[in-house]
């Protein structure tokens, strides 16, 4: 299959311009390897069977004679020998600070106490995803959502978007995995994410740090979050929804579950963004449940596009899931943070995305057109908050929002007379 340009590419390639390594991590089957593979000049992949036990020797004992060979030389799921990191950091450093020497990439996070240095000024750490819309070709990128930044007066009035709700429920359903995409439009695609979900509970979450655990209670712990995706539910209550499908799940038990699925890239939970525009007692401060992609709670759900079709309540979770997915993937070149506003008066927006200059947006979900008024009026409402805290305070002045937009499954792009931008999901792009 030809290789389908990734939003990494960029990202990959100007960090290799100024630092010695970049780390791409992310979940298994997003496109790391592939995606490193059209920079790298030379490869090693530390899980290759008929040389991992080799790999492993070598890393133990002399690691710096795996990183001989023409770069950028790419260091697959470098994680396998955590040696590796302090001896790329080494080599970067008697090869002067050379920018472009290697390539990480990475499915688990390490923990620190696994390695000597922390990499800062050597190693450049990205975050990749898998596949967005636009990436799979399913948006037309009509909106960029760096010019709805960067000029309030874009005009997108008209802008339609080919994809209609059946189709969106497919996409996420299907989920933003390359192997998927190859068999696109058969039944197989669909059993991807059920396959990536089946190696997590009973492998993936062992090897990231070799516990033992019980994939019964894997199992629960995504399933849970599928059943609360995009929610801020409570800690007891999912504590409580997991011991309903298993047996003696203690807290310390659910915490180390959630921190292992963490690790593997599979639980992305997004914390709550405070303003002092209330008292701190007001704000929520749960966190939003949230997986990498909207085919994992799917799949944890046992569901099917066509189940999905006549439950839009449902699928209006997965699809928030799906749009946070596609945000954090347009905006992760630009040092996108995703987090959520929610206070005790219920006035909220789902999301607040950030980007690194400080600029920020305001956004809502909705998948029909039957709540965008509700929803534009709560976005207002929290810019109109924000004005009036800046108004009375004299010291700390917070910055009012950039933009307000509501993502829908719609297929039609207008602004409204209120000045907030509606735009179909599939319409948008980096």
């Amino acid at each position: 299959m030809k290789y389908l340009p990734r939003l990494a590419d960029k990202e990959l390639a100007e960090r290799l311009k100024y630092m010695g390594a970049v780390l791409i991590e992310g979940p298994k089957w997003c496109g790391k390897t592939t995606t490193a593979e059209q920079q790298a000049q030379s490869v090693i992949k530390l899980q290759n069977p008929d040389m991992r036990e080799a790999y492993m020797v070598t890393a133990n004992t002399k690691p710096t004679n795996l990183l001989k060979g023409a770069v950028p030389r790419l260091i697959d799921e470098w994680q396998d020998a955590p040696k590796i990191w302090d001896a790329v950091r080494s080599v970067i450093d008697e090869r002067g600070g050379e920018p472009g020497q290697f390539i990480l990439t990475g499915s688990n996070s390490v923990n620190d106490n696994e390695i000597m240095h922390s990499g800062t000024g050597r190693i450049s750490r990205m975050r990749m995803l898998p596949m967005s819309l636009y990436e799979s070709g399913e948006s037309n990128g009509a909106i960029s959502l760096q010019a709805l930044f960067d000029n309030p007066s874009f005009d997108i009035d008209g802008i339609t978007s080919e994809l209609d709700i059946n189709g969106l429920i497919q996409a996420a359903c299907r989920g933003g995995w390359p192997a998927a995409l190859r068999v696109a439009g058969t039944n197989v695609a669909f059993r991807i994410a059920k396959d990536y979900l089946d190696g997590v509970v009973n492998s993936d979450i062992i090897n990231v740090d070799g516990v033992k655990r019980d994939s019964v209670v894997a199992r629960a712990v995504l399933r849970s979050y599928a059943r609360n995706l995009c929610t801020l539910a409570k800690r007891a209550n999912l504590l409580k929804d997991v011991n309903g499908m298993s047996e003696g799940c203690s807290d310390k038990t659910f915490d180390d579950y959630v921190k292992a699925l963490t690790r593997l890239f599979v639980i992305q939970d997004i914390t709550a963004w405070s303003p002092a525009v209330r008292s701190a007692s007001s704000i929520r401060r749960n966190p939003k449940r949230c997986l990498v992609d909207p085919s994992i709670a799917v799949a944890a759900l046992g569901l099917s596009p066509q189940a999905l079709e006549v439950d839009l309540k449902t699928f209006g979770f997965i699809f928030e899931c799906m749009a946070i997915r596609d945000l954090r993937a347009y905006t992760q070149g630009s040092g996108g943070e995703m987090s959520y506003y929610h206070d005790r008066y219920d006035l909220e927006a789902d999301a607040v995305l950030h980007l690194a200059d400080g600029r920020y947006a305001l956004i809502e979900f909705k998948l029909g057109s039957s709540e965008i008024e509700m929803s534009a009026k709560h976005l207002i409402e929290i810019k109109e908050l924000v004005r009036k805290y800046n108004e009375t305070e004299k010291q700390i002045k917070l910055r009012e929002p950039d933009l307000l937009m509501v993502i829908t499954g719609g297929q039609m792009a207008f602004t409204r007379p209120d000045g907030v931008k509606v735009v179909p999901l599939a319409c948008l792009k980096d």
